[in-house]
């Protein structure tokens, strides 16, 4: 079985990896740091907006089952691609939307999906294609939290349980069982 990673920052680390997730063919989904200047930075760091990094998270996938290209077109339906370095209320160039490809070929397929989400949104898209960069897992309480801590975090209750829903019920047919 072939295996592909896809790096995608789209605000908070918690939304886009409760999604993600769910999406049939994702072997696995990381919350981490990645696109800045300060090696193994803490979340305490990357939340002062000055080490330069984006939350993101690292998906492992299965590219037989499901394509880049598909899992970009669920990145650019769940978050605003039009907010710069902000999602919502989470403001700061840490939650900047951001896709850091790992080889020409997703650069090109990055570029094609940014065309694509351009006819579903009416203001400009404004999602970074940056250099791959060193990665840095979040803090083990950051993993899966939505999984985890979802039902008893007001966060979680009025910002990503909204985003899965409207996830899962555009994308039913690329849920897992």
């Amino acid at each position: 079985m072939a295996r592909e990673i896809a790096t995608l920052a789209g605000g908070c680390f918690w939304c886009v990896e409760a999604v993600f997730d769910d999406v049939i063919g994702v072997e696995s989904v990381e919350s981490g740091y990645t696109g800045g200047h300060v090696a193994n930075p803490t979340y305490k760091q990357v939340c002062n907006g000055d080490t330069g990094h984006a939350e993101a998270i690292r998906v492992a996938f299965d590219p037989d089952v499901i394509s880049y290209g598909d899992l970009l077109d669920i990145f650019f339906h769940v978050h605003d691609p039009t907010q710069l370095d902000r999602q919502g209320n989470d403001v700061g160039p840490q939650y900047r939307s951001a896709l850091f490809p790992h080889s020409p070929e997703q650069e090109a397929e990055a570029r094609a999906a940014i065309d694509r989400a351009r006819a579903d949104w009416p203001d400009p898209i404004v999602t970074r294609i940056e250099p791959e960069a060193p990665w840095y897992p979040a803090e083990d309480y950051h993993q899966e939290y939505f999984a985890r801590e979802g039902a008893n975090n007001g966060y979680c209750v009025m910002v990503v349980a909204p985003k899965l829903a409207k996830f899962r019920k555009s994308y039913a047919a690329r849920l897992k069982k």
